[in-house]
């Protein structure tokens, strides 16, 4: 297929672009590089430094894509709740901007990178796609959103598309001679911070909230890794259907404590680091789990690379190999 990947050059859909080229589809990417990093585009793809917003100048009637899929967006949730509007623009208002290039183009299918934080719950059962949506923040919100959106679009015309709600997109692949990882800046997810600091680029590390009711009083989250997360959508794309719009939670189904990826970030790379305990932070669920049942059973999707240390191990080559020993 020709395919047309927004946000191509950052994490996630940097690594889901190289497996479309590796499957044998034309690749063709947009992305302003705001968070995302040339390096990351793969060889054989066509790329456009361009805003989200103006992808009807490449998403044309006679281009002829046979389907879209929409990484652009601005991820930070601390970011999201001290400026609002820019969520709003980037996030909602870009997705607009790509759904009227869509109705205009006739694009058949469309898949959509959205989260797993909307869900809201005590956490005793893993989340599935009937879970209650209540975005705790505008990030969230606006993944919300934009599901919202996608659904209406598919109900008033041919569309058929997928949303995937990640957990903890997690690890690090290599693609040829490139190296693909998280890289935010400022660093917000756990993984990534933990290998800062075991590198010496902070000076120690602050543990959020130990007194939760878990078995070792620290935070579960469910992290998979981000070549699992990027099959999962060459398995939807080929699963879309004219007019039908799917959910699929996309975790590994069970958790991993802060304290046990902590003890695993140590291990993995040998070195030890200063660590402080603070408060609970407002809003942090005590556990936060997929059930990815769906996408198993719909898509034949199972996650190949569950283990922590695995995820760990293929994120810190990747840090070295971004910053070095």
């Amino acid at each position: 297929m020709k395919l047309l990947v927004t946000g191509g050059a950052g994490y996630i859909g940097g690594v889901v672009a190289h497996q479309l080229v590796d499957a044998g589809h034309e690749v063709v990417i947009i992305d302003d590089l705001s968070t995302g990093f040339p390096a990351n585009l793969p060889p054989r793809v066509t790329f456009h430094e361009l805003s989200v917003h103006r992808v009807a100048d490449v998403l044309t009637p006679a281009a002829g894509f046979d389907g879209v899929l929409h990484f652009a967006a601005k991820i930070e949730v601390a970011e999201s709740v001290a400026n609002p509007e820019k969520y709003w623009w980037n996030n909602i208002e870009g997705s607009l901007a790509l759904l009227r290039a869509v109705r205009a183009a006739g694009t058949p299918r469309l898949i959509f990178s959205s989260t797993g934080s909307m869900y809201t719950g005590d956490g005793s059962t893993p989340f599935d796609e009937s879970a209650e949506v209540r975005p705790a923040n505008p990030y969230a919100a606006t993944k919300a959103t934009v599901d919202l959106m996608i659904a209406g679009e598919c109900g008033a015309s041919e569309l058929g598309a997928a949303s995937l709600r990640y957990f903890n997109a997690s690890g690090a692949v290599v693609a040829g001679d490139t190296h693909l990882g998280e890289r935010h800046e400022p660093e917000s997810h756990l993984i990534p911070i933990l290998l800062q600091a075991a590198a010496g680029q902070r000076d120690s590390f602050t543990l959020y909230g130990t007194d939760y009711p878990t078995p070792d009083g620290t935070c579960i989250r469910d992290y998979v890794h981000v070549a699992d997360l990027a099959a999962a959508h060459l398995l939807a794309l080929e699963a879309i259907r004219p007019g039908e719009y799917e959910v699929y939670n996309l975790g590994n189904g069970s958790g991993y404590s802060n304290r046990q990826v902590l003890d695993t970030v140590r291990e993995v790379t040998g070195r030890d680091f200063p660590v402080h305990y603070g408060p609970r932070r407002p809003g942090d669920p005590a556990v936060c789990v997929a059930a990815s049942g769906k996408a198993g059973t719909r898509l034949g999707w199972k996650p190949q690379r569950p283990d922590l240390a695995d995820i760990v191990s293929d994120a810190w080559e990747f840090h070295r190999s971004v910053h070095g020993d």
